[in-house]
């Protein structure tokens, strides 16, 4: 299942860098995309909104899960783009 995660601090070519790193050592779930905002992952194993969610916590985004619920952090926002907070002025 493809999972899209909202994530929240990326402003450049340098966050983007430091979420691909991030993300491309899961074993729970293999990169698809990342840009600006938010980044796409195949989950292979139940565990992997936790485990992405924990890897860019850990590189210091905080990020939700907007396709898909489990566990506590991963919930959907709401607005008009689906965005980080704020991002609608």
């Amino acid at each position: 299942k493809r999972l899209t995660l909202s994530i929240e601090g990326m402003s450049c070519g340098h966050c983007v860098r430091a979420v691909t790193e991030a993300l491309s050592g899961l074993e729970s779930g293999k990169l698809r995309s990342v840009q600006i905002g938010s980044a796409e992952i195949e989950a292979l194993s139940p565990g992997a909104v936790d485990d992405a969610i924990a890897a860019l916590r850990e590189a210091g985004y905080p990020a939700i899960a907007t396709t898909q619920s489990s566990g506590p952090e991963a919930q959907v926002k709401h607005g008009c783009c689906q965005g980080p907070k704020g991002c609608c002025g």
